[in-house]
């Protein structure tokens, strides 16, 4: 302790100072390691905490676009079994209607009509009573021309594809808008 006391007063409180200097510097410098050392924990656990709800919410998201995509998957499948019925109703409709213009042009078939009413003064040629063989009692009926018979067969084949077209929109529709 000689030493210290040999050297000047205003010498020995600058080295003090300075030795409180060093020490507060160390000090700070302690406390902003600690500091950073804190805030660099307490920021990685919020880049864990983002990076765990990002992969949530992936999850989650893939989750949903697999669930639509099933529930298309399933929506197309019923679109095409109900297109495979629709076009199975137009060919065999298709099929009958064409039957029948060949059985109306070989004149395997005829197509009649009920007169209105019957009137014994008429000068229509028609029979008022029924021939021997028959055995239809009922009104008289005339018989149309094939020509006719295939104009109103084709007009009939034409308004029942319609309405096959129509009851397919129809169940299309229906398809589309009932949730499932």
């Amino acid at each position: 302790m000689r030493l210290f006391e040999l050297i000047p007063v205003q010498f020995r409180l600058a080295v003090i100072g300075v030795l409180l200097l060093i020490v507060a510097v160390g000090s700070a410098g302690l406390a902003w390691t600690a500091q950073e050392w804190r805030y660099g924990r307490a920021l990685e656990r919020q880049a864990r905490l983002q990076a765990d709800t990002l992969n949530e919410i992936s999850q989650a998201s893939a989750a949903l676009q697999r669930t639509e995509q099933d529930k298309r998957l399933a929506l197309e499948l019923r679109l095409q079994s109900k297109d495979e019925t629709h076009h199975k109703e137009l060919t065999d409709e298709q099929t009958k209607q064409a039957r029948l213009r060949d059985r109306l042009a070989t004149a395997d078939l005829r197509l009649s009509v009920v007169l209105a009413a019957t009137e014994t003064t008429s000068s229509c040629a028609m029979p008022t009573t029924t021939a021997t063989g028959r055995v239809v009692h009922g009104p008289t009926r005339a018989q149309l021309d094939p020509a006719h018979a295939q104009r109103i067969i084709g007009i009939t084949d034409a308004g029942d594809q319609g309405l096959i077209a129509l009851r397919a929109c129809q169940a299309y529709a229906k398809e589309l808008s009932t949730p499932k």
